[in-house]
């Protein structure tokens, strides 16, 4: 009887690392980081959520009903290739910068509308969108050719 409660105490204790390990890995990819676009205007914080898993970068920003001023999610591709975004179930109205892989912006949709189920291409390989909420893009100064700095991003020196 003591070897079988000692065993099921091991496979408990297993179980219970596995949901912790599994949380840690969860909470820091999914979780806020500091992100800088760099605008003729200034440098520019931003908080950013990072989606970066097939089932994160689905999910997005729907069904929010708002989000901080200085927020944003960055999408990431893990590889440079044109991409399409939507606003299926997103309520607020969003600008989504397309970015390269180095973090240069190659272009700027402003004030996608919520709801729309209108198609939203990047029109050249990307490997990241930052959405930010409706005019920030325009606030920021942001235009094509600036950059985004987030350690998930290297930047070569070469193109």
């Amino acid at each position: 009887m003591f070897a079988a409660l000692r065993q099921n105490r091991a496979v408990i204790l297993i179980v219970v690392a596995l949901v912790a390990v599994g949380y840690f890995v969860f909470t820091s990819q999914s979780s806020g980081s500091d992100a800088t676009l760099v605008t003729a205007t200034g440098r520019h914080p931003i908080a950013v959520e990072i989606a970066d898993t097939p089932e994160t970068r689905e999910v997005g920003l729907m069904n929010r009903d708002r989000m901080d001023a200085d927020g944003g999610m960055l999408f990431d591709f893990g590889e440079s290739r044109e991409v399409t975004m939507w606003m299926k179930n997103t309520l607020i109205p969003l600008d989504m910068l397309f970015l390269d892989h180095r973090g240069l912006i190659v272009r700027v949709a402003a004030n996608a509308r919520p709801l729309s189920l209108s198609l939203i291409p990047s029109n050249a390989p990307v490997q990241y969108v930052l959405e930010l909420n409706g005019g920030a893009a325009a606030r920021y100064g942001a235009k094509v050719g600036d950059h985004l700095e987030h350690p998930i991003i290297t930047r070569p020196n070469t193109p």
